[in-house]
């Protein structure tokens, strides 16, 4: 099988996954999303996140682990969602042998997983002192939407350029994921298709630079969203936002994705400027 035919059979198992978001609703478990795999288009995906017991109903995609994905991916991907939805608060002191007990892995991809959340700044780790969940600063949050809004304009649109039809059928799902999740106000489910997207752009954009420097900032964006948004922020308008780059990428409108782009961070600078304000 050609690299075209196999990435775009990727995209296409990961649209399949996603056009599930229809079934979100009343009785549906918190569910997996997509693993991150730099430089593949869409593979992924899930084993299950622990959920919190105020999760609500999540995305029903049921996908499964893709072969390519190791033990220490599937760590990282579950603490970094509890770190992000502050399962694990701002300062809390980590241990690997309790994070292996909690999340069921061997203490070796648990280190794994905590070196590379501190390569993204959500875990410092302290030389005799132990691992701590990073603190979150609003000004570093202003100093990272600086250098977010131009690389996200630039992967927004040469996703456009890039994007394989699955690749555009996925981003189409997603977006309307994105707008049944605000509808029922399921801020878990909205969390995780956000992840989603930020993966299927990075993935489809195919520049390694640009998806090293999103992968040191979705993750302290999304967690400093998460801790204010029921203050400051609407989940539907952050939502809609969101699914108008996505939608405009599956269109493949160059010129509108970079427009969409730049509105969705209009309204994050805009978000983390009010919570100073409080």
């Amino acid at each position: 099988m050609s690299r075209i035919s196999k990435n775009a059979s990727d995209a296409a198992a990961l649209a399949k996954g996603l056009r599930q978001v229809g079934k979100l609703g009343k009785g549906k478990k918190t569910a997996p999303v997509p693993s991150r795999q730099a430089g593949m288009r869409a593979r992924a995906l899930a084993t299950p996140v622990a959920p919190s017991p105020d999760c609500g109903s999540g995305p029903g995609f049921e996908m499964e682990a893709s072969n390519d994905e190791t033990m220490a991916d599937r760590a990282y991907k579950q603490i970094e969602e509890l770190i992000v939805t502050l399962q694990l608060a701002p300062g809390a002191v980590l241990s690997e042998q309790a994070l292996a007990q909690r999340l069921d892995f061997g203490r070796t991809p648990i280190r794994e997983a905590l070196q590379r959340l501190a390569r993204e700044g959500l875990v410092v780790i302290l030389a005799r002192r132990g691992i701590l969940v990073s603190e979150i600063n609003l000004r570093t949050q202003l100093r990272l939407l600086e250098v977010r809004r131009v690389v996200e304009r630039l992967m927004a649109r040469v996703a456009c350029e890039r994007a394989l039809p699955a690749d555009r059928q996925a981003f189409a799902s997603i977006a309307e994921g994105m707008r049944k999740a605000a509808k029922q106000n399921d801020d878990m489910a909205f969390m995780r298709l956000d992840r989603a997207f930020n993966l299927l752009v990075s993935q489809t954009a195919h520049n390694e630079f640009a998806t090293r420097s999103m992968g040191l900032m979705h993750g302290l964006s999304r967690r400093f969203w998460y801790q204010h948004y029921k203050e400051v922020a609407d989940l539907p308008l952050s939502a809609k936002l969101h699914a108008d780059v996505a939608e405009a990428i599956a269109r493949q409108d160059g010129g509108e994705a970079a427009k969409a782009s730049d509105r969705l961070l209009d309204y994050i600078e805009d978000f983390a400027r009010k919570t100073l304000d409080k």
